[in-house]
């Protein structure tokens, strides 16, 4: 499978690149808010200034004369410790102040212009009003100008957009956290759906039933309708082994049956061993027809399974009940030590997997000899011990016996197919229990302990 980057750390990487571009874009608007700001207040100053200045202006014996106000200088010393430049000038001649400042704009009569410009190096903001006033029988035009440098607007600009910076660097940290935590939050659905599949076994298709948003709706619909398709197509074929298995088990027992008449009725000993190898090869097949069918059972029934209230002596006894003709063929005895145990599960399920395992021990158990069933209770669970008088189960390792149609290295010429322990070891496993094997303690035989937790 070919993986590339999760759906959460491509969403983080959306979610932290918008941020970083809010970022940007919120230092751009605060710094140039901020130029704005600080220009428009040394603009007011200005402007206040030269009003100042102009509103001191009035005519003695014909003559314009000023007083220049303190206040005037003072508020432009408020804001900043920037250079002051002034002048005053009245039809052409200066009046007071710095004579090489720049002329101001044309201006009507009153209105407040401004300029910028370049002054003894630096660069300054000029506001210039221009006044009449009343020079004897003449009316005189007077202009004040007033000009401050920028530096200090400059700086004020330059913190302020300084300190946005820090902000929005601020701002984008905390937006890429809060960012993977939506990402994280924005994915628990999905991680949920996913937990909840990775939950059940390999054999449950049940459809996936649980609430989820709309944008996640068509896949759970999607996925519900895959497991229908996966659930039909194991029915039929589990139905097909079944009925497979039903049909052939009818007439291998004709095959059987009319081979063990030939069997009496010819005298020829190589006639007879070939009968007898027919016979052998006629009971393996029908055995693992049977399995096969007890196999497809388990299948079908685990994926709705009963959890009905029973007594693991009961199954036992009955199912040993059941096994003691086929015992009896081989004089082998069954000795019970049962004591109540109250577990939780499906009968039909249970009684398979304890007849495949006492028909093993059956199978494998010389003549004359006895299988002995013991219950022993641990805590809170219930163990069903089997142990055999045969040959064990050999030098190999345990767990791979439980696999399908493997067998023991020690029964080679002893018919079976390799399912009963399959069988019982996933109905323990349906049942949150499980099936341990063993070779006895005196080393002959072997112990097979069903393992169930009790209610």
């Amino acid at each position: 499978m070919i993986q590339t980057a999760s759906i959460g750390q491509r969403l983080t990487l959306l979610l932290a690149g918008v941020a970083a571009a809010l970022s940007v874009l919120s230092w751009g608007m605060v710094t140039s808010l901020a130029a704005q700001a600080a220009a428009r207040t040394q603009d007011n100053v200005l402007a206040a200034s030269a009003t100042t200045i102009a509103e001191t202006l009035r005519s003695e014996q014909g003559e314009v004369r000023l007083e220049l106000p303190y206040a005037a200088f003072a508020m432009l010393g408020a804001i900043s410790e920037d250079r002051v430049f002034y002048r005053v000038i009245a039809a052409d001649e200066v009046l007071t102040g710095y004579d090489d400042l720049p002329a101001p704009a044309t201006s009507e009569i009153g209105q407040v212009v401004f300029d910028t410009g370049q002054y003894r190096g630096a660069e300054i903001r000029m506001s210039s009003v221009t006044r009449l006033v009343l020079a004897g029988m003449e009316r005189v035009a007077v202009t004040v100008s007033v000009a401050q440098t920028r530096d200090g607007v400059d700086a004020v600009t330059s913190d302020i957009s300084r300190l946005a910076g820090l902000l929005s660097v601020a701002f984008f940290f905390v937006a890429v956290a809060l960012s993977a935590i939506a990402a994280r939050l924005s994915l628990r659905p999905l991680n949920l759906i996913a937990a909840s599949v990775s939950r059940r076994g390999p054999s449950d298709l049940r459809p996936l039933l649980r609430a989820a948003p709309a944008d996640l709706a068509p896949l759970l619909d999607a996925l519900n309708r895959l497991m229908e398709r996966l659930r039909l197509s194991i029915r039929r074929s589990e139905d097909f082994i079944a009925e497979a298995a039903h049909r052939v088990r009818t007439p291998l027992a004709t095959v059987r049956t009319q081979a063990e008449i030939a069997l009496r009725t010819v005298s020829d000993e190589a006639e007879k061993e070939r009968l007898r190898r027919i016979i052998r090869a006629v009971d393996e097949s029908a055995r693992s027809a049977g399995q096969l069918l007890d196999h497809a059972t388990v299948a079908y029934r685990v994926e709705d399974l009963a959890r009905d209230r029973l007594d693991l002596s009961d199954l036992a006894r009955q199912t040993a009940a059941a096994l003691e003709p086929t015992a009896a063929m081989r004089d082998i005895q069954f000795t019970l030590d049962l004591t109540p145990a109250p577990i939780r599960g499906d009968a039909v399920l249970l009684d398979s997997a304890i007849r495949n395992v006492l028909d093993n021990a059956i199978k494998y158990s010389p003549e004359d000899t006895t299988v002995s069933l013991q219950i022993v209770l641990d805590a809170a669970q219930a163990r069903l011990r089997v142990r055999d008088q045969g040959t064990g189960l050999g030098d190999g390792p345990m767990d791979v016996l439980t696999e399908r149609f493997r067998r023991g290295g020690n029964v080679a010429g002893v018919v079976g197919s390799g399912l009963g322990l399959t069988i019982a070891a996933e109905v323990l496993r349906a049942h949150g229990g499980r099936l341990e094997l063993e070779n006895c303690e005196n080393g002959s035989g072997a112990c097979v302990s069903l393992v169930l937790p009790l209610v």
